[in-house]
């Protein structure tokens, strides 16, 4: 039997400074975890306490685990899914750049038994998919496609972040990477709902679509940042030139708590490693 239909749910575990690229020049591990200010180890337990008895997948940043090494213990112990996300958040779509930011946080990876990949921005191509298996990963969700897409590309899984085709369904052998958030997917009639962007600009609507989606027997993919969970001190202070020279960041500083709360009280919720075992019978 096919596995029962829940929101597969992430959350994307990044500093609050990833939101711009203003600090990228910020090479030193002290220099950017003193600009993090402890807010990544803040903020997990207040994220525990909104899942509650939930479980969801956590793609762990890799200097958040090199600034605080009981990051992903933490994560691991409350029995969440820990994935990787990146090791520093940026573009990673040439392949030597993604191999230096594997090697970076490989130490942790394979201590935690790190099974599952999402590119950051969602940006990958398909070449860095054997890269990925030769690494030691099982699946990645590091592209955008409608729910109940699930591709094999060189060894690895993919499991998309969800869209909803209002013009048709793309042909599965029509997707491949990259597949990321841009006017040629809208164009195309691909409305990326499982973007954190899009849950902050019409959170009730994406919650309609994720009971229709469910109702249809479809296990959609969305994502959640941390500082949309809970509020780093002065975001908005510090993020000030940052919004007003990009208004399109506006729907990241939602606050998404609400929307959380309301999604694990009412509707079948897990970790994409999971679901992804039971679809494989693992």
């Amino acid at each position: 039997m096919p596995p029962s239909p829940r929101v597969l749910l992430s959350i994307d575990y990044e500093p609050w400074f990833a939101l711009t690229r203003r600090h990228d020049h910020l090479s030193g591990v002290e220099q950017r975890r003193d600009l993090d200010g402890g807010f990544s180890l803040r903020a997990l337990h207040p994220i525990f306490d909104l899942l509650g008895n939930t479980k969801s997948s956590f793609y762990l940043v890799g200097e958040i685990a090199e600034w605080y090494p009981q990051v992903p213990k933490m994560i691991k112990d409350t029995g969440h899914e820990l994935g990787f996300h990146c090791h520093h958040h940026r573009s990673l779509m040439k392949t030597v750049e993604l191999q230096q930011d594997l090697a970076a946080s490989a130490s942790w990876v394979k201590q935690y038994g790190v099974r599952g990949y999402r590119a950051p921005m969602i940006g990958i191509d398909d070449e860095s998919y054997a890269l990925l298996a030769q690494n030691g990963f099982a699946y990645s969700s590091s592209i955008y496609a409608p729910a109940g897409t699930l591709v094999k590309k060189n060894d690895i899984w993919e499991l998309p972040v969800s869209t909803l085709p209002l013009f048709g369904h793309p042909k599965k052998e029509n997707i491949s990477a990259p597949r990321n958030f841009s006017l040629g997917l809208l164009a195309a009639g691909e409305v990326p709902y499982g973007s954190s962007f899009v849950i902050g600009l019409m959170p009730n609507i994406t919650m309609h679509i994720l009971e229709r989606q469910l109702r249809a027997g479809l296990s959609p993919v969305i994502f959640l940042h941390p500082y949309e969970l809970f509020r780093p001190d002065d975001f908005f202070r510090k993020m000030r030139q940052d919004v007003i020279a990009y208004p399109l960041l506006l729907p990241f500083f939602a606050d998404k708590s609400n929307f959380l709360t309301t999604l694990v009280k009412n509707l079948p919720v897990s970790p994409l490693g999971t679901y992804l075992d039971e679809v494989l019978n693992v």
